[in-house]
């Protein structure tokens, strides 16, 4: 398949740039398997989930990865921490007029953080920092929001650019899972008094979400690494789900990528496990475990709407966008949501 089969018009004033007042005031638009659509708002998602059924939400925290700072010499530069290898030592993505080369040092803050380049792996430099990276970034960090917001990261940011149900113990992703933006305590509470369950799954998500396909063809596409973990009590849930046939429900990209992952490890049916992920999922993929998909809607020739095309085909995908389009819906991260049915 090629790239351009994925493309579509977007205008730029349907960019979310910034959050609704209320996560759960988003529209939802549905679509079936058939790929027939309606619209919704998101709280619809009460009537449309049936109890017994199983949301699977991704548990991470952001962290606030994007560090500012200047070389020796005094050219400014952004460092960008995508994995940490240690409390020291990570693995970083660096912006400077020029590509810092091993023995690079650079500062943060008043020069008191000192970050030494010691080389590279594949498109990321690693880097050791003189003080613990994780309070360096709590001192000296801004979230990283996506770069389509042309704008830098602000107070409202700090709250909304997390989920609600984030573990403060898992501070490492670069990126939210941003389906589940749309929920609030209230609304999960309303959920499981419906008697729709819920359990979590962990991705990591790195910066590599944002970068583009480079290839025409997309099966020559070869996906970033992103760290996940599957546990065991959120593949017992799965297997009781499916055992009295109710459905799986992944809340958003990176919760479906981490149990396909899952399953692929076990031969295709879902298992405990833990590890990194290159999992690339398009058209012609068979779903080991999703059954439904609660999604923002994606950027044009991107792997995550490779990803929900895969989930229902390509044409349903791309006329439910163009209806989403003429209906001016939210596009993005702080964007509208899809609830999408494996057709």
């Amino acid at each position: 398949m090629q790239l351009s089969d994925f493309n579509f018009e977007l205008p730029d004033h349907l960019i979310a740039r910034y959050p609704l007042q209320s996560r759960t005031s988003s529209r939802l638009l549905h679509l079936h398997a058939d790929g027939k659509y309606q619209d919704h708002c998101f709280t619809d998602i009460l009537e449309l989930f049936n109890p017994g059924d199983l949301m699977i939400l991704n548990d991470t925290k952001v962290m606030k990865a994007r560090l500012k700072g200047k070389r020796a010499t005094g050219g400014a530069v952004e460092v960008l921490v995508e994995r940490m290898q240690d409390q020291f030592i990570a693995h970083c993505h660096i912006k400077a007029s020029n590509s810092p080369k091993a023995g690079a040092e650079l500062f943060i803050g008043a020069d008191e953080v000192k970050v030494t380049v010691q080389g590279r792996h594949e498109n990321l430099f690693i880097v050791e920092f003189s003080q613990p990276i994780l309070a360096v970034l709590d001192r000296y960090g801004q979230l990283p929001i996506p770069p389509y917001f042309n704008r830098e990261a602000e107070a409202i940011d700090t709250e909304r650019y997390q989920t609600v149900f984030h573990d403060p113990n898992k501070l490492a992703s670069v990126a939210a899972p941003t389906a589940s933006l749309h929920f609030d305590q209230q609304l999960l509470v309303e959920l499981e008094q419906k008697g729709i369950q819920k359990s979590f799954v962990t991705l990591h998500v790195g910066a590599g979400t944002f970068l583009p396909v480079r290839t025409d063809n997309i099966e020559n596409h070869i996906m970033h690494s992103e760290w996940c973990d599957v546990p065991q009590h959120t593949v017992d849930l799965i297997r009781e789900t499916q055992a009295r046939g109710n459905k799986v429900i992944a809340v958003g990209t990176t919760a479906t990528r981490a149990l396909e992952s899952a399953a692929q490890a076990h031969g295709g049916k879902i298992g405990a496990w833990t590890g990194d992920t290159q999992i690339f999922i398009y058209p012609g993929y068979e779903f080991c475990v999703v059954d439904r998909l609660i999604t923002n809607f994606h950027l044009p020739e991107s792997t995550l709407l490779m990803l929900v095309s895969a989930l229902s085909n390509q044409e349903n995908i791309l006329n439910a966008y163009r209806h989403a389009v003429k209906q001016q819906y939210r596009f993005f991260s702080y964007g509208d949501a899809m609830l999408i049915d494996r057709a």
